[in-house]
């Protein structure tokens, strides 16, 4: 098969268990928990490694933000024989009681995304693969860490006019969180037939602003490291025991 269009992977690059990051500078932070840790590509938001986890190949692929690049990561991932991948991503807080740097681990998703209904309607769901999430829930629950399991939404736009009444109706509805890339990543993981889960870091408490609280985050990168590397650990133990 020839070099992928956008990843610019081939076949013999990516392995079966792959992470999927947002941020490119996230590849290389992640790469710390890896051993024989190889470059593989750059090209546009698309940047990616290879490297070894417990005696298991791991490719890690940055995706960019929103549905659209995350499919095309997850399309050509796929061509190239991933079968098990986790998003490892950050939420902005739809209930009270997730704090900051808690894992929200989504065993479905809302599809308010535009990505995901380019390839099917949206009375078909958004599911993750259950025995990922077991495998993310489990590490949670071995190391005592503040996690969260349930529905997230996402969405295209966080700088909405109407941005606090939107995140008080899904709060009322008992979703936990939002982020941009998790229901387009279920619903054509589906449809591919390879197996998808999403764990995402806490970044932005329920109330808060939204562009506030990314601004926050931002300024605070260093404080919110660990939650960002326990969702990569917690990834990366699901990926090794499938």
């Amino acid at each position: 098969m020839s070099l992928q269009p956008h990843i610019l992977l081939t076949p013999s690059q990516v392995s079966e268990r792959v992470i999927l990051c947002g941020d490119p500078a996230r590849v290389n932070r992640i790469a710390v928990l890896l051993s024989d840790v190889k470059p593989l590509a750059s090209n546009r938001e698309f940047t990616s490694i290879s490297g070894e986890f417990h005696g298991q190949q791991i490719t890690v692929c940055s995706t960019g933000i929103g549905a659209p690049s995350a499919v095309i990561a997850l399309e050509e991932l796929v061509k190239c024989g991933a079968k098990y991948l986790i998003r490892v991503g950050s939420a902005g807080a739809y209930q009270s009681h997730i704090g900051l740097g808690d894992m929200i681990i989504a065993e479905a998703a809302v599809r308010d995304d535009g990505g995901s209904s380019s390839y099917a309607p949206l009375s078909f769901p958004a599911v993750a693969n259950r025995a990922l999430v077991n495998g993310l829930c489990d590490y949670m629950k071995h190391q005592h860490e503040n996690h969260h399991c349930g529905v997230v939404r996402s969405h295209d736009s966080f700088y909405i006019d109407n941005e606090l009444e939107v995140c008080r109706k899904w709060h009322q509805l008992g979703i936990l969180g939002a982020d941009m890339e998790t229901a387009a990543l279920f619903t054509v993981g589906r449809l591919r037939r390879v197996a998808v889960a999403s764990v995402l870091n806490n970044v932005v408490m329920y109330g808060e602003d939204v562009a506030d609280g990314i601004n926050d985050y931002v300024g605070a990168e260093r404080a919110m490291m660990h939650g960002e590397l326990l969702a990569a650990r917690a990834a990366l133990s699901a990926l090794t025991a499938v």
